[in-house]
């Protein structure tokens, strides 16, 4: 059986995350060894879109599509809400781009290796793990390590008080005359039919005036059809952004789940979960990236001083339990979405937002942007919280844990 310092299960954003940190050629002999499983690129959903804000020089500017230095939301009456993020940027990686700047660098690391394997079954021993696979040929795969950190997506969400769905589907588009302005990201758009539970918008990144990713999306119990998303996505691009003729260059679709649930983070006493299994995706949002980053440098830090390398929450507890009454409110109706969100967005300023919405923020601003907010039903469910009961969720169609942020 051949034997590492660390599996990694999975080679999407947080997979491939974590081995980047844990190889990083300036750890010298400290580096453990690393063996990233996964079943090839043939088995997987297809190029992503991930989004995030951060600050100039990240680590995978390299790979970034594009980066937008202003953000707007708009209004169901088209009013809009824009402004400058700084010092954050908002940038798009598309994960081809990341997978390949990733593969490079791991070209020149001895101590990572690859393997092509679905991972069948994961065993806790004494003193590590034992993980078993079916090689593309059907060949038995097995693997000793000390630790295991999958991000496979769970068989099942963890019982919740609220579960809702951040579903949508994207067109990559190309038109035929200057529509799009290149250098704003539109977040929201909520010049879209309001569902008969939950919200819906619009979201738009643009790249050069022609050129954008234009997606419908939802927040609700359960995902469309694929016609009703493509119906929806019409109705969008030509009666609400007037785009005319346009090409479809592409398309994307997702399930995101919007949970109070309780992730698990260990699987074991040596298997841990990472990623969205790990609770990266953060409820109120759906955006996962850069919690992802966290949850590796955490475990990074304690492979490299010798402690058990238990991820991290990735969110705090006062932030969980404002997520939490932002999705009851939702799922109630005591809150309108597409007003909530407008009016968070035109009452505060982008930077104390973003830091709020990253989980970077404090008590002061934190306050601050809950006074922008319906006081009244945020703090009547608030104290129901506590009454209510976690129940299993139900069970979701389409592409579930993959986050269109």
């Amino acid at each position: 059986m051949n034997e590492v310092d660390v599996a990694i299960v999975g080679a999407g954003a947080a997979g491939l995350s974590l081995a980047a940190r844990l190889t990083d050629p300036a750890h010298g002999p400290a580096a453990p060894s690393v063996a990233l499983v996964d079943p090839g690129p043939s088995t997987g959903p297809g190029p992503r879109t991930w989004c995030f804000w951060e600050p100039e020089g990240g680590a995978y500017d390299e790979a970034a599509s594009a980066v937008w230095r202003r953000l707007r939301v708009v209004a169901a009456d088209g009013t809009v809400v824009e402004g400058d993020p700084a010092p954050f940027r908002y940038k798009m990686l598309r994960s081809d781009r990341f997978e390949e700047l990733l593969g490079s660098w791991f070209a020149g690391r001895p101590r990572l290796r690859r393997v092509t394997a679905a991972v069948t079954s994961v065993e806790d021993l004494p003193g590590g793990a034992a993980l078993h696979g079916l090689a593309p040929g059907g060949g038995a795969v097995s693997l000793r390590s000390r630790w295991v950190f999958d991000s496979r997506p769970l068989p099942a969400l963890p019982p919740a008080r609220t579960t809702l769905l951040q579903h949508f589907r994207g067109w990559f588009v190309r038109t035929g005359h200057d529509a799009f302005d290149p250098g704003a990201a539109t977040l929201m758009d909520f010049r879209t039919p309001r569902p008969a539970h939950g919200l819906s918008f619009g979201y738009v990144l643009p790249w050069s005036a022609r050129e954008a990713l234009v997606e419908y999306t939802e927040f609700s119990r359960a995902p469309l059809e694929e016609h009703e998303y493509e119906a929806a996505l019409a109705h969008y691009t030509g009666e609400v952004l007037g785009l005319g003729p346009f090409s479809v260059t592409g398309t994307e679709q997702g399930v995101v789940p919007m949970t109070d649930g309780a992730f698990p983070r260990r699987a074991g006493r040596h298997v841990f979960r990472i990623g969205s299994a790990g609770g990266a995706t953060r409820p109120s949002t759906g955006y996962t990236f850069s919690a992802v980053q966290r949850q590796a440098a955490a475990i990074e830090a304690a492979c490299l001083a010798g402690r058990v390398p238990v991820p991290p929450r990735p969110h705090r507890l006062r932030h969980r339990v404002m997520d939490a009454v932002l999705l009851r409110a939702l799922d109630t109706g005591r809150v309108e979405g597409a007003a909530y969100f407008e009016r968070l967005f035109r009452n505060n300023p982008l930077p104390r937002l973003l830091r709020f919405l990253d989980g970077a923020s404090g008590p002061r601003e934190e306050a601050a942007i809950g006074f922008s907010t319906p006081v009244a039903p945020m703090l009547h469910t608030l104290a129901e919280l506590p009454l209510l009961r976690r129940t299993p969720a139900a069970p979701t169609t389409g592409r579930a844990g993959v986050p269109p942020r």
